[in-house]
């Protein structure tokens, strides 16, 4: 179990399909609380702690309005999960590519 002194990153925060849903419900405007946790069959608690999560790896920003708490999308950190992928694209374009040749080649020769 991880102590409440680590901090996440942003491939933990973005492991979990309600806080990937979290993320992009906030990509498209700045939420409160209890409009987040109403899209999801959970607690608003547990919607706390998904944001807390979140927060920790930079990806969400709350700030105070009157009584409530509204968060909103921080997407810098995802460049790293972007650039981290980038690097696995070279593979698929490559499946892409072999596969496009074996069709084709199939094409030419009626098969």
């Amino acid at each position: 179990m991880l102590s409440s002194s680590v901090k996440h990153d942003v491939f933990q925060a973005i492991a979990d399909p309600t806080r990937r849903e979290v993320l992009r419900l906030l990509a498209v405007k700045e939420l409160p609380i209890s409009e987040i946790a109403s899209h999801f069959p959970i607690s608003r608690t547990a919607i706390v702690k998904h944001l807390h999560i979140l927060s920790e790896a930079e990806l969400v920003n709350g700030r105070k309005v009157g009584r409530e708490k509204l968060y909103r999308l921080q997407p810098e950190p995802l460049k790293e999960l972007k650039d981290w992928l980038s690097f696995y694209e070279q593979f698929w374009n490559n499946k892409l590519s072999m596969l496009k040749h074996v069709v084709e080649n199939e094409a030419e020769n009626g098969l």
